[in-house]
């Protein structure tokens, strides 16, 4: 008996234990379930109003992001306008710095060169100053290399002789070229042999126009043309006067030989005198020059002769009418 109720007491007291203890699981089952929704509701809306708030807050954000990137791309344009901008001033700089220093330079040669002439001007003796003032005054009066070139119109009277074809034909041509260029625009021209002879029969008595072809055709003709001649230019001069000219026509004979066979240097001064007189203003009526061919110097002495006689009359003749004699030192062309 006594072992029964010990058994028994144990097996009540467990019980007691285990409904305790169910009893307190019920309870904290119904507290939880008690408060659990209002705390996961008030969680719910306070995480979506931050979420809200973030949200905003990202908007907020990216507008600000896109001001400041749009206000950096302005910058950046801006900067690189600048900067194209500057080199280009840059350029320009030193573009003026190059005209600035190329003035400099030029300035400093213009004063060197002004101070070599004032210098060169300072050591001109008395002498050089006479002759360059004789050179100036020559300019001044129509003149090159002393030989007037005032006429409007100009007479070629050429010696066609044998020994002038044979020795100094070349040189001639470019004594005749040269004396044309002398003149750039004349009134009229005309070529003949020292016997008369006209070169173009076309133009016999008339005057040539003076254009760039007939100045061609000239020279094309000189190179074959040769007709009767006897070294004396008295009737060429005679015929060239008696023909051409006339109170206003300024006129200048040319005449281009190596020798005079005639029989008196006298006698043809006289004759010439006679035709080409002193007018009313005290000049001649035409100008005479001549050119000579030293051509006879290619002779033996005694042969020479005929060649110091042409140099002499002509001298005399140029003297006489208002010319001038060109001495050539030699008849050959190089």
């Amino acid at each position: 008996m006594r072992r029964r109720r010990e058994i028994e007491g144990v097996s009540l007291s467990f019980l007691d234990v285990v409904s305790c203890g169910f009893g307190a699981i019920i309870l904290l089952l119904v507290l939880t379930k008690v408060f659990e929704p209002v705390i996961l509701e008030d969680s719910v809306e306070n995480l979506e109003a931050y979420l809200a708030q973030l949200k905003q807050a990202v908007f907020e954000i990216r507008g600000e992001t896109n001001e400041v990137n749009r206000k950096m791309i302005r910058k950046e344009d801006q900067d690189n306008e600048q900067v194209v901008r500057l080199a280009e001033l840059q350029q320009e700089l030193n573009a003026l710095k190059n005209k600035v220093e190329q003035a400099a330079t030029n300035t400093t040669i213009d004063n060197t060169i002004k101070g070599r002439l004032a210098s060169a001007k300072q050591k001109l003796t008395e002498e050089m100053q006479r002759l360059l003032g004789e050179f100036k005054k020559s300019l001044d009066n129509d003149t090159i290399g002393g030989i007037p070139v005032d006429s409007e119109y100009v007479i070629l009277i050429i010696d066609t002789s044998g020994s002038m074809d044979a020795n100094a034909w070349p040189l001639l041509m470019q004594k005749v070229d040269e004396t044309l260029q002398v003149y750039p625009k004349l009134k009229g021209i005309q070529v003949m042999s020292d016997m008369g002879n006209f070169m173009f029969t076309q133009y016999t008595n008339e005057w040539i126009p003076d254009t760039q072809a007939r100045r061609r055709a000239i020279l094309d003709r000189l190179e074959t043309w040769r007709t009767v001649s006897v070294s004396n230019p008295v009737a060429g001069i005679t015929k060239a006067i008696s023909v051409f000219y006339k109170p206003d026509r300024k006129i200048s004979l040319y005449i281009f030989g190596d020798e005079f066979t005639g029989s008196s240097i006298q006698r043809v001064i006289d004759k010439v005198d006679r035709i080409n007189r002193v007018g009313q203003d005290g000049n001649r009526l035409v100008r005479i020059h001549a050119i000579g061919f030293p051509v006879v110097f290619a002779y033996p002495a005694q042969q020479q002769s005929s060649g110091i006689r042409f140099a002499i009359l002509m001298r005399e003749l140029c003297a006489r009418n208002g010319g001038t004699f060109v001495a050539l030192n030699d008849y050959r062309l190089f």
